[in-house]
């Protein structure tokens, strides 16, 4: 994103929502003001980045490889880190709506797509209840709705598996 008027370019989804948050704050804050909850806000942001996101990139890079230049280890162990990272959200999220409580914010956009894509790869199942659901009220806000049906001619293009709970 550049900002004209302040001659800034920010590079990155999470930095632009923290800078819109300071230079140009908007009727729905995706950043709380108490400073013990935007850590919180950032810490979950991070982890879906770092723990969902990253080891699905891993398994979808492995499945675009050439016949023969696979990683099978490196998959497993992906695997293994997304398994951790369900069990982890699982319980984060069986007594909150959102990622942090009550109010939707930069923590639940990281996680949208992270768990969009996680699905894809490595499904739920019934094993995540909790996560599930809290996938689904994702799903169902308007902006992501939104977002998805605008992404539907280019998802065919992402080599995930046939069968989802976003199906």
């Amino acid at each position: 994103m550049h900002d004209d008027r302040r001659e800034r370019t920010i590079p990155e989804s999470s930095l632009i929502i923290e800078y819109l948050h300071q230079h140009y704050p908007g009727p729905a804050p995706l950043l709380p003001d108490d400073a013990d909850l935007a850590l919180q806000v950032r810490l979950w942001d991070r982890f879906y980045d770092l723990h969902v996101n990253e080891p699905m990139q891993k398994i979808v890079t492995d499945r675009r490889r050439p016949a023969g230049r696979n990683d099978p280890y490196g998959v497993e162990q992906a695997k293994a880190r997304l398994y951790t990272a369900y069990a982890i959200i699982d319980e984060h999220i069986a007594t909150r709506i959102w990622a942090i409580g009550d109010d939707f914010s930069m923590a639940d956009c990281a996680a949208a797509p992270a768990l969009y894509y996680a699905d894809k790869v490595m499904p739920f199942g019934d094993g995540y209840r909790s996560m599930a659901g809290y996938f689904q009220r994702l799903m169902q806000r308007p902006s992501y709705a939104r977002a998805l049906e605008e992404a539907q001619p280019y998802l065919k293009l992402f080599p995930g598996e046939e069968k989802s709970t976003a199906a």
